[in-house]
């Protein structure tokens, strides 16, 4: 299983992420508020402006303060850059 880091320490796993998007759109902030109401919401922004919405396979929503294009290059990234010492993978900030 491999993950990336979307900021502040906070890991998402690559095998359960659908897609990343922007936070801007109408329908996206629809998306977030439905979360938040379900209590699907995950904040990983710590209180930073929200840059990109990773929506995940578990039908969780994650705001990150990443931008989605540090977002797209961690995960274009081969899995064996980002590997520590126990094998686990994360994506380099």
């Amino acid at each position: 299983m491999s993950f990336i880091r979307i900021g502040f320490g906070n890991l998402v796993s690559t095998e359960r992420l659908i897609t990343v998007v922007g936070p801007d759109s109408a329908p996206v902030r629809r998306l977030v508020q439905d979360a938040r109401d379900r209590g699907a919401l995950i904040d990983a922004s710590s209180g930073k402006k929200c840059k990109s919405v990773l929506v995940m396979d578990s039908d969780h929503i994650v705001l990150s303060a990443l931008p989605m294009e540090e977002i797209e290059v961690l995960l274009e990234q081969p899995a064996n850059q980002n590997t520590d010492d126990g094998g686990h993978s994360f994506g380099k900030r």
